[in-house]
């Protein structure tokens, strides 16, 4: 069984005992090297033991793929879980941050928090003494894009140069896609219609992370941003906390959907992904979703693995 090579180890316990709020928390060698240990997890080349460890989850939003992925990554690394649920703590009844996370830093190793504001989850990083995993907020989804890229690297054998067209709503998913594919070289468009773009501060911090002649950019027409991208990604066009404009949205995004059209326009070989759950019918057809383009589901296993990996690190499992 294949251990961690000292050049790769030395490279991710740099980020260990970090908190990992924002996909720019890691720069581009701890991110490749953290895939390349996902892989030797993924493939049952390394096995690492952290020893009855304890992971926290915080989650104030509903989670299949997140919920389930971090629970199954902390069984595989030898630890257990302990589900934070807000309803049935004192979290749900007021008890001020500051006091929650000093008191969970003595009982877990570490948090993994998916809530509404990231200013919440900040301050929970300000207060543990523990590791604090950004599990999703409105602002970023540095998780899922750690499995995105994942994802991608397999299929292409590299990420450098890669045009990435994301079609929809300027959400978290899309600041975290921008931000972790310009630290990896990616070329990312973001197309949104009109009013929903990108908030221009995170698409200015992208560009200024941009490494290896990343591009960055934003527009508003579907067919032009698909020419020439070899991945083509989506996502729900009315996120969790924005139910009540749903109908509104279908409206305005009825042309931003991914269909065999529009898939018709990007490279020959392009990989269609979505983050889950998915609108069929709605954001992307289920012809596009069930086609042999589609890796979603691909998409979805990887988050365990790149989890699994981020704890063995952030826990100094290595």
């Amino acid at each position: 069984m294949a251990s961690v090579s000292s050049g790769l180890a030395s490279k991710l316990t740099t980020f260990s005992k970090k908190n990992f709020l924002s996909s720019s928390d890691l720069n581009s060698d701890q991110i490749l090297s953290l895939f390349e240990l996902a892989k030797q997890l993924k493939i049952g080349n390394r096995r690492i033991d952290l020893g009855n460890r304890v992971l926290g989850l915080i989650f104030k939003k509903a989670s299949t793929r997140t919920r389930v992925s971090f629970q199954v990554a902390m069984a595989r690394l030898g630890g257990q879980t302990v589900d934070l649920n807000p309803q049935i703590t004192q979290l749900g009844r007021g008890e001020p941050i500051k006091d929650t996370a000093r008191v969970l830093s003595r009982y877990c190793d570490v948090l993994a928090i998916r809530t509404f504001s990231h200013e919440e989850l900040e301050e929970y990083a300000e207060w543990a003494t523990i590791p604090v995993i950004n599990a999703l907020t409105d602002l970023e989804h540095p998780c899922q894009a750690l499995a995105d890229y994942l994802t991608i690297q397999e299929k292409f054998g590299k990420l450098k140069g890669i045009n990435l067209s994301y079609i929809g709503d300027g959400n978290n998913v899309a600041n975290s896609l921008m931000i972790c594919g310009a630290i990896l070289g990616v070329n990312v468009k973001i197309c949104s219609p009109k009013g929903f773009e990108p908030d221009s501060q995170i698409v200015e911090k992208a560009k200024l992370l941009s490494e290896f002649g990343s591009q960055i950019s934003i527009s508003n027409e579907p067919s032009t941003a698909v020419k020439g991208a070899q991945v083509i990604y989506t996502d729900v066009w009315a996120s969790m906390g924005q139910e009540e404009e749903h109908l509104k949205r279908k409206e305005i995004f009825e042309n931003y959907k991914v269909d065999e059209k529009l898939i018709g326009l990007a490279d020959e070989e392009v990989m269609i992904l979505h983050c889950l759950p998915a609108h069929r019918g709605e954001e992307i057809t289920e012809d596009a979703l069930e086609s042999r383009s589609s890796q979603v589901f691909d998409q979805a296993e990887n988050r365990l693995h790149v989890q699994q990996a981020l704890l063995a690190v952030q826990l100094g499992g290595l």
